[in-house]
């Protein structure tokens, strides 16, 4: 993964496990979900998925899964995701302070999930400082979700940036390798609940927390360089 080396001028953030504590939620809707369809999935298996989109997490859980059955399960897991879950999901500690430290360093902000547009619109309300954030790529702007770098490509694009001039910040190896495979550096957080052998071998710049501890460590982190 390359080092920056030049000023930064755009941090893409991950949303789910990143910015909001969903990720246990997020794998228990699925396991849910898969249930409604006569699936049995355990739940370390789901979790472990955690941070694809429906398209690969589907066939990635699940290969005899056909496209017709596949599209079921997405919209009814999206479905229950928002009726049942989606409320439990609350932002971490430090997400507005960093977001000012950015942007007093004059630093876009780009929101990119592998959530659709409802759920990316939720939690950035939730954060409380949306007016911060220059802009969002989701689920639905793409053809394909993370691992696939298309989520991350379209942010960059948003953001108005070269790839040595942004970072990413994600908590899944899923960010970690979209944004090896876009060629921007990630810098990974452990709020996801993956294990740090797990981030550096799919090519994490740095490893951190979560969003606070960036956010008390600004001035010495890859953000800031």
């Amino acid at each position: 993964m390359p080092k920056p080396e030049k000023r930064i001028r755009a941090v893409l953030f991950d949303i789910d496990g990143t910015l909001v504590d969903s990720n246990d939620l997020h794998a228990e809707a699925w396991v849910e979900a898969f249930r409604h369809f006569g699936r049995e999935v355990p739940y370390e298996t789901v979790r472990g998925q955690i941070g694809k989109g429906g398209d690969n997490l589907i066939p990635d859980t699940l290969p005899d899964v056909g496209p017709d059955e596949q599209e079921e399960m997405e919209k009814f897991r999206g479905e229950l995701f928002k009726e049942k879950y989606l409320a439990h999901a609350t932002p971490f500690p430090g997400v507005c302070e960093l977001f000012e430290k950015l942007r007093d360093d004059d630093v876009r902000i780009v929101l990119a999930s592998s959530a659709k547009q409802g759920e990316m619109e939720h939690h950035k309300e939730r954060i409380g400082c949306g007016d911060l954030v220059d802009g969002a790529t989701t689920a639905d702007d793409v053809e394909h979700s993370k691992p696939d770098p298309d989520i991350f490509a379209a942010a960059l694009k948003t953001a108005g940036v070269r790839q040595d001039e942004a970072v990413i910040v994600g908590d899944s190896p899923f960010d970690v390798e979209a944004g090896r495979r876009l060629g921007v550096p990630v810098v990974a957080v452990r709020a996801g609940k993956f294990q740090d052998e797990v981030l550096r071998e799919a090519g994490a710049l740095a490893i951190y927390d979560g969003v606070e501890e960036l956010a008390r460590r600004y001035e010495e982190t890859p953000l800031a360089a």
